[in-house]
């Protein structure tokens, strides 16, 4: 059992660790929310999980609500979410509602068809449950912390919790994405073409292409009303790193990060590459290119947004960083 466990200093680089009093005694409560229906538990499923462990396979919302509800009444130490980055959104967007945010430690299995997130945790693809309870029992087991987006919509429907917002160009990705997905092409070979497509269509587009066109969004960032328009796109996430060593949104580092792009997007073959490389070139901005680490971004005009592969009906959005999410990672 988990005798003494280690969390993330903050001021330390990713993936030091420091003392958690809150893990220091015995890890005895654990709970497995699990997708049977995920590409990986699909292609190779998984065993029983041992008489010690609490496992639930909610098909739904409601059903995954009550099962947390019912995790958080008696008590958990570990949650495991067994699934890819969309099962992971679902769980993590019900715990505030479920846990408030006295959340447990968790742990991600990536048996989805994208694991964006594993990849950020540094979770090897192959990690199992039975790997992720010998990683609990360590002495000094590794645990990463990374704080979700939540998304807020202004008339008060229940908010979502994920790792990687857009709007506009992602979109349109995440449905070619499905379709990619459906002739059987999964991880970072569909990330890959979807994202390949999407630069074409992008690139060789004229002003009217749906691919350039962009979606009419009004942002305001910190309280500062940003210029009006289309964007090509606006993308936010929390993560640190993305597959392939991609940074769009420059160097990695902490916190809530974001790419604004004007539509139709200018000059769009020398500009990709530079944004994609993480480059700090000051004249990309001028051409409608903006990075920026707001606290706060307020999103409206309506148009769908994704959120780790899920499209969602737009609004009058409300982007910040929810309170920090601990992972054990192998």
């Amino acid at each position: 059992m988990l005798r003494r466990a280690r969390h993330p200093d903050p001021a330390r680089p990713d993936g030091a660790e420091g003392v958690d009093p809150v893990l220091a005694g015995e890890m005895t409560r654990i709970g497995v929310v699990r997708n049977p229906k995920s590409h990986g538990n699909r292609i190779r499923p998984p065993g029983p999980a041992p008489e010690d462990v609490r496992l639930v396979e909610p098909i739904g919302r409601e059903a995954l609500k009550a099962a947390l509800d019912d995790f958080a009444r008696t008590g958990l130490d570990l949650l495991v979410i067994d699934g890819g980055d969309g099962t992971v959104r679902d769980v993590i967007s019900l715990l505030p509602h479920t846990f408030g945010e006295a959340t447990p430690l968790l742990a991600v299995l990536p048996s989805g068809k994208t694991n964006v997130l594993a990849i950020d945790l540094g979770t090897s693809e192959g990690w199992r449950l039975e790997d992720a309870l010998r990683a609990a029992r360590r002495e000094n087991p590794t645990i990463k912390s990374r704080p979700p987006l939540r998304v807020s919509w202004a008339d008060d429907k229940p908010c979502l919790q994920g790792f990687f917002f857009g709007i506009g160009a992602p979109v349109k990705a995440t449905n070619l994405a499905q379709r990619v997905h459906k002739v059987g092409f999964f991880h970072n070979f569909a990330v890959a073409l979807t994202i390949g497509t999407a630069a074409l269509g992008a690139l060789f587009g004229g002003s009217r292409d749906e691919w350039r066109e962009g979606v009419p969004a009004r942002l305001v960032l910190d309280g500062e009303a940003q210029g009006e328009g289309h964007r090509f796109a606006v993308i936010a996430t929390a993560l640190k790193r993305l597959p392939f060593g991609l940074k769009p949104f420059g160097a990695p580092r902490e916190g809530l990060k974001l790419l604004d792009v004007d539509a139709p997007p200018r000059r769009l073959h020398k500009a990709l590459p530079l944004m994609l490389s993480g480059k700090v070139v000051p004249a990309l901005e001028g051409l409608g290119y903006r990075r920026r680490d707001p606290r706060s971004v307020k999103l409206s005009g309506g148009a769908p947004f994704v959120l780790d592969g899920e499209v969602y009906e737009g609004g009058d959005l409300t982007i910040q960083l929810g309170p920090a999410l601990r992972f054990l990672v192998g």
